[in-house]
């Protein structure tokens, strides 16, 4: 795997700027009351959303796109934003983490969790047999792949746009499409008819969400937290990877997540995207950034924020705060033994 250049991060503002004095409180505990989206109304981010404390008394935007959503924070037209970065299925969403790690900088604040169950809708009056064109999702379609082929071999599954799109379009009548896979708040919110209801062929099919905002000081530790970054080796040679991975391993940091990505740069140029156990705070993993700071060509810090399954890593002898700074006396005593 190669390591060509990336894409610089665009210019600071100008020094005339002045910075918003919100952005010197830690993200996590900004006041938010413009939320936005990967919309239409009734998609499961939406549905995840509204999960997050306050969204229900804010100003809610949905986005056609995650770019444009996660544009809109950086524009300042919305305070935070809720993407998809991850399916249990499908895998991550090439979109959002390519936007997160070549955009303006972001930061991750929270994640949430959400159990991904799907529903045939179609107008009222209509029979399954009489569905011979469905629309939703290309993740939704997948994640249905053999329902659909069991119970409605006779249709042309079309994947395009939203969920919640999908919805809107079948209850129009000239749309030419008789179903739409898609969430039961979406097919409820545009007055269809369900069908079918948990034809996902993974019941326990999970996406996971991530709230973004403007970069801040870090919220506080809570000890069952997550960091994600994005790491670009330096050169491309045997053990590369292995390089940045051993400044994980060697300080007893476990990983949630590691997934490769392009650098579109050239053909088999890849950085990683990485969740790890732990927050910028635990000495662990402060030392780890250190060390992927020494050894890589750029690592991208999106964040550290709560695991929303509230998950606590298991702290490895010799790894705990305690342990290096302990560490770190030791060595002091070492340099000026008569203080």
């Amino acid at each position: 795997m190669s390591t060509a250049p990336w894409n610089e991060p665009s210019p600071e503002q100008p020094p005339s700027s002045r910075p918003d004095p919100a952005n010197q409180r830690p993200a996590a505990h900004r006041q938010v009351s413009r939320f936005g989206y990967f919309g239409p109304e009734g998609t499961f981010t939406h549905q995840a959303l509204l999960t997050v404390p306050g969204a229900d008394l804010a100003e809610l935007t949905p986005y056609a796109t995650v770019a444009g959503c996660l544009d809109g924070i950086r524009s300042g037209e919305v305070d935070a934003g809720l993407v998809p970065i991850e399916n249990s299925v499908e895998g991550g969403v090439s979109a959002t983490l390519d936007n997160l790690t070549y955009g303006e900088p972001l930061m991750i604040t929270r994640e949430v969790l959400l159990e991904v169950q799907f529903t045939l809708f179609v107008r009222p009056g209509t029979a399954l047999t009489d569905v011979r064109r469905v629309l939703t999702h290309p993740h939704a379609a997948a994640q249905c792949r053999d329902w659909l082929a069991a119970h409605l071999p006779q249709a042309d599954i079309t994947t395009d746009g939203s969920t919640a799109a999908a919805a809107a379009a079948v209850a129009d009548p000239d749309s030419g499409y008789d179903a739409a896979v898609c969430s039961r708040i979406a097919g409820e919110l545009h007055g269809l008819e369900a069908l079918a209801d948990g034809i996902a062929d993974n019941t326990a099919a999970v996406t996971r969400f991530i709230l973004v905002t403007r970069p801040g000081r870090v919220g506080p530790a809570t000890g069952a937290d997550k960091t994600s970054l994005v790491l670009f080796m330096r050169a491309d040679h045997s053990g590369a990877l292995l390089e940045l991975l051993e400044q994980f391993a060697s300080r007893g940091v476990n990983l949630c997540r590691i997934e490769s990505r392009p650098t579109k740069t050239q053909l088999g140029s890849y950085c990683f995207a990485i969740d790890a156990e732990g927050h910028v705070d635990d000495a662990r993993m402060a030392e780890a950034l250190m060390g992927l700071h020494r050894v890589s060509a750029r690592v991208i810090f999106l964040g550290s924020f709560p695991r929303a399954d509230s998950g606590q890593p298991d702290i490895l002898a010799g790894t705990a705060n305690a342990d290096y700074a302990a560490a770190q006396q030791w060595l002091d005593r070492l340099r000026n033994p008569s203080s």
